[in-house]
């Protein structure tokens, strides 16, 4: 099923189009997208805080495969990590 855009124009500061334009890039979408997600996940917090943690573990899964990460490399790399800050 296509989904029903509704085009809308919405005036930004500098600023704020400046940190669109790099979460755009970030995540590798468009603009619009990229303010789509934001507001999706802004939406979310607000009503599911528990939600969030859940998110960020999706996009972090997200990320490893697109990069093919070697995660058993990874988490051995996260507790060496954590054993160097416990011993500070």
């Amino acid at each position: 099923m296509a989904k029903i855009t509704i085009r809308s124009t919405y005036a930004l500061d500098v600023d704020t189009m400046h940190q669109l334009e790099d979460l755009a890039e970030h995540w590798d979408i468009s603009k619009s997208a990229a303010l789509r997600r934001a507001i999706s996940e802004a939406a979310c917090r607000t009503q599911h805080p528990r939600m969030e943690a859940i998110a960020a573990l999706d996009r972090l899964h997200e990320q490893l495969a697109k990069k093919q990460m070697d995660l058993a490399q990874w988490e051995r790399d996260v507790q060496e990590e954590r054993r160097i800050r416990a011993n500070r």
